[in-house]
């Protein structure tokens, strides 16, 4: 999937617990988070995203 040109994954691991991973320029970030939702955890990657974009732009 992409948000504002990131392409990112989300894939269930276990019942409730999200395994995700994005990549902006050369870093590749990953991780897990709990929802009992897809669209929640979607939304949860796509806030990180927002956040680690907002870092790389400041530094």
């Amino acid at each position: 999937m992409t948000y504002k040109g990131v392409e990112y994954s989300v894939t269930a691991v276990a019942p409730g617990i999200w395994k995700w991973q994005f990549r902006i320029d050369d870093r590749v970030v990953a991780g897990k988070t709990e929802a009992k939702l897809y669209l929640l955890a979607v939304r949860r990657v796509q806030l990180r995203i927002d956040r680690e974009r907002k870092k790389s732009q400041a530094g």
